[in-house]
């Protein structure tokens, strides 16, 4: 039985000749996503913003759509709703009323009259706008921790050259994923958090993979050029890295499909991150490893394989 080949065996894909077109494009795309985010800003949500926090329980399995309409009839502004543990528990999530203390309490009385008697409020709060900024500096703080974390890691799994490169590129998929949220309004919350995070793990999953074999091949073909070697690497890895962003990406599309508009702008960032975190990867993390002056061991001794590489084994 045949095994199936979405990339060709012994690949010679010249990557590194297109790095300083791939260096354009993604020196304009981080650009760009800076431009967006002065000028236009971020939709934040009500994580971000403030404002009602209501979970309710229905005596029969809540309806999603329905509530949904109900509230949304009711001109509060953004409303959101998610099942919460058992399929009676709703969490209701109302962006934050215009006015004092007493247009809070007034939107809770419309979705009390609205949902009404049957149904049972087991918790009620308000989010104020402190929380929010407090939410927004966390958010920024796990961001930076968590690219500091990853620096770190590479620089003791190999030399700190590689971590610098890594964390670039890293830097370029959450920067480019933020200009993108900013460009196109979509709302940016603690799951849009939790997605630049899980980007950024999966972006270095596949940094990391072909960065050991950067340095396998260093190893083994000590007189060959830098190029070459870089080359080689991302070539022999190609087959690896597509089918796992294809995979990835199916999962992914099924879930923005069909998970509800909970989940929705989550799964569009993470279907962002995987094609922007592969290409970054092969096309801004190796080539970068030209201008990082990295070891390289010795050159062979008479006997010892030190052979150019020609292709992908």
């Amino acid at each position: 039985m045949r095994r199936l080949h979405l990339v060709p065996a012994q690949t010679k894909i010249d990557f590194l000749g297109y790095r300083r077109i791939a260096f354009a494009v993604s020196g304009m795309l981080v650009a760009l996503s800076i431009v967006f985010l002065a000028a236009l800003g971020l939709n934040f949500g009500i994580d971000f913003r403030g404002g009602i926090l209501m979970e309710v329980r229905t005596p029969q399995p809540a309806d999603i759509a329905e509530m949904r309409a109900t509230l949304n009839g009711l001109g509060l502004g953004e409303v959101s709703l998610q099942e919460f543990g058992a399929p009676t528990d709703v969490l209701i999530r109302i962006q934050r009323q215009e006015g004092d203390e007493q247009a809070q309490i007034a939107a809770i009385d419309a979705v009390m009259a609205a949902l009404g008697e049957d149904v049972e409020y087991r918790r009620v709060e308000f989010v104020g706008p402190t929380v929010g900024d407090e939410l927004i500096e966390a958010g920024i703080l796990a961001v930076v921790l968590a690219l500091g974390g990853i620096l770190v890691y590479i620089w003791f799994r190999f030399e700190w050259q590689f971590g610098v490169a890594a964390v670039l590129a890293l830097a370029h998929d959450v920067i480019s994923t933020i200009g993108l949220f900013a460009l196109i309004q979509h709302e940016f919350n603690l799951a849009t958090v939790a997605a630049l995070l899980t980007i950024a793990g999966y972006s270095i999953n596949d940094t990391v993979v072909i960065f050991d074999r950067v340095r396998e091949n260093l190893r083994r073909y000590k007189k060959a050029r830098l190029p070459e070697v870089l080359n080689r690497s991302v070539n022999e890895t190609l087959s690896r890295t597509v089918m796992t962003s294809l995979t990835t990406l199916l999962a992914l599309v099924a879930l923005y499909g069909f998970g509800g508009a909970i989940i929705r702008d989550f799964a569009f960032a993470l279907m962002w991150g995987v094609v922007i975190g592969t290409c970054s990867t092969v096309f801004v993390a190796v080539p970068l490893l030209l201008y990082m002056n990295i070891r390289r061991p010795a050159p062979a001794a008479v006997g010892e394989e030190a052979a150019a590489p020609g292709g992908a084994d």
